[in-house]
């Protein structure tokens, strides 16, 4: 099995056990060894008194991008320290991507960084996440 293989493989099985993130209308656009592309359109349930989105629904899209990102080696990783810094707000109807991508990996210990943008390109959020494999945890039965 190729790395793309197994990544493709382990975003599956995440997936099919993910309701929140299906609940909230997110979609996999992208998944391969250490990096992940996940977006979601901003829904009237998104928006907070200011009628904007903000806040907890980007972070749980970014931080959605890095649990896919972060398990892509069909091992089970959970984040042990995540930060987010808000720098703008999503917009009704505006479809908004979080890529994730591997920075550092140093044994059972990884960094990843999440960049949430705006369908103009602009900069909604940026996070960084700490993660921690769960020693000799597996998604499913690897074929290699």
């Amino acid at each position: 099995m190729t790395p793309q293989e197994r990544a493709e493989r382990s975003a599956q099985a995440m997936w099919a056990g993910d309701a929140a993130s299906q609940a909230m209308g997110m979609r996999i656009d992208a998944i391969g060894p250490g990096t992940a592309t996940l977006s979601m359109t901003v829904a009237d349930h998104h928006l907070n008194g200011h009628k904007i989105c903000h806040g907890g629904h980007i972070f749980t899209l970014a931080d959605s991008a890095f649990a896919f990102a972060c398990n892509s080696y069909n091992t089970l990783v959970v984040a042990q320290e995540n930060s987010i810094t808000f720098l703008s707000a999503g917009r009704p109807g505006e479809r908004l991507t979080a890529v994730a991508r591997e920075a550092a990996m140093n044994g059972r210990s990884g960094v990843y960084d999440v960049e949430v943008t705006g369908e103009d390109g602009r900069q909604v959020a940026l996070f960084r996440g700490l993660s921690r494999q769960v020693k000799g945890q597996h998604f499913q039965e690897d074929d290699t």
